[in-house]
This record gives C-alpha cells, structure tokens and sequence, in this order.
C-alpha cells in the first residue's frame, strides 16, 4: 500500500469519534504522525491506541476548540513532540438544537458557533502561524457539511456556521495560495456517526432521512476519511480553496422513486 502521508505530521481535531477517528486511523495507517485533539479523553485515548496499532506514534491533546488557549496549545504540543505541522483535519463540530429560528436561545447559537465556526478559525489560525513559520507548506481540510451549500428549516444555527466554515477555508486558500499550503473542505451529507444516530437515530426520522439520500442509504465515516487522505495528500497538489460533497445524491436533486 502507497503511504500517502509518510513522515508527515497531522492533527486531527474531534479525533473522539466518528469521522475523526477513522480519519486519524487512515493518517497512521498511511505513514502519519497523529495528534489527537477532543474533549472527550476516554475517547480520544481510544483513538490513539487504534493509531499506535496502526503502526504509527501519536498523541492525545484534550483540546476545547472553542478556546483560543487550547488550540494554541494543541499546536505547540504537536511542535514540541513532533517538531512540525504538516497537515490538519479541522473536524470538531456539535449539531446544536435542530428548532425554528424563533425558539433558538441565544446560549445554543454562541455554543454552536464558537465551536463549529470560531473553532475552525482558531485551528486555522493557529496551524497557519505553524505552518507559515516552517515555510515547508502544507494541507489542510476543514470540516463543512450539505448544509454549508444549503438552508434546512429549523438547522438555522448549524447551517450558518456551516456556511461559515465555506467561506473561511476559500478566504484562508487565498491568503496562501503561493506559499504551498492548501486549504479545502469536505461538506458529507448524514454519515452513520453518533451526531447522525442523534439527530435521525429514531426510525420514523431515519426512514425519511435515507429516502433524501438517493443512494438509498446514509454515508461511512471511513468514506468521508478516504475523501480527506486525498486532499492532505500530493496526489490533490493543485486543489485548494474548494469542497468535496460526499451526499449520495443528496443535492443532485429529489430521490427518484424506486
């Protein structure tokens, strides 16, 4: 098997599970270093024990994305034991309450946004600082969602942060397009994670979910990680400041009936 990220140092924010978590495993399997960083530290040290079985060395870095002091420290962690950033998987992210505009409380809109949004801005931020500094490049993907390319009544709050999340990643390419890091996003309509079992776990909701999803089903958390190795790797070398949507039909248009 090709190693697509030998050598290279990755963090891989909201690494507890999902998405993160077999995107993390996919990085080691390819030959990365993995840097851990989540709330959760069961979790998270779960990850890296499937990352050192992997056959790879990582670390865990309790991290709250939200707080600009932990993603600061995040980065330095990653420098001080591996030397370098090289790569980045911005994934942490909460659905917040799926409720009309009018019952939104104010307390769920600022935790939604400052960990969907701000946190993506102050990976960014952060990881760019290192990477810049090191003048070597990079790649990084942040994580969007369909909602990030649509409105959905009573998901205001998520798809605002998600449309925020689409426009960081194209004004941060811009900001380093000649200076080799790449910046992109990926945008996955409902994959089988926990935040998806939340939010479409009951069977009524589920059956009207996968009927959006033309494909027939939901997507795999390891489907959204082979769509991330590519572009962090040199094999997407003149992709940045764009998306990659991974929605089994979902914006193509209504499901066709069967």
């Amino acid at each position: 098997m090709s190693k697509d990220l030998q050598d290279k140092v990755a963090i891989v924010t909201g690494g507890t599970s999902g998405i993160g978590r077999d995107t993390a495993v996919l990085f080691a399997r390819h030959g990365a270093k993995v840097v851990i960083a989540g709330r959760r530290e069961t979790e998270g040290t779960e990850t890296l024990d499937l990352v050192r079985a992997a056959g790879a060395d990582g670390l865990f870095v309790k991290t709250d994305v939200s707080q600009s002091a932990d993603v600061r420290a995040l980065v330095e962690k990653t420098v001080a034991k591996f030397g370098r950033v090289d790569v980045a998987f911005n994934n942490a992210g909460v659905e917040g309450a799926w409720v009309p505009i009018t019952e939104q409380t104010e307390e769920d809109w600022d935790q939604t946004i400052d960990i969907n949004l701000k946190g993506v801005w102050l990976c960014l931020k952060y990881e760019l600082q290192q990477m810049l500094k090191q003048g070597t490049g990079g790649a990084i993907v942040n994580m969007a969602s369909i909602a990030g390319l649509m409105g959905s009544a009573g998901a205001s709050t998520y798809c605002a942060s998600k449309h925020g999340v689409m426009a960081l990643t194209k004004s941060a390419a811009l900001e380093t397009a000649r200076t080799g890091i790449r910046v992109n996003v990926v945008c996955p309509a409902v994959i089988e994670t926990p935040m998806g079992e939340r939010l479409f776990g009951a069977p009524d909701m589920k059956q009207w979910a996968i009927s959006m999803h033309p494909i027939g089903r939901f997507g795999m958390p390891m489907e959204i990680a082979e769509a991330v190795l590519w572009m962090c790797s040199d094999r997407a070398s003149f992709m940045t400041g764009q998306s990659i949507v991974l929605d089994g039909g979902f914006l193509a248009g209504p499901n066709p009936p069967a």
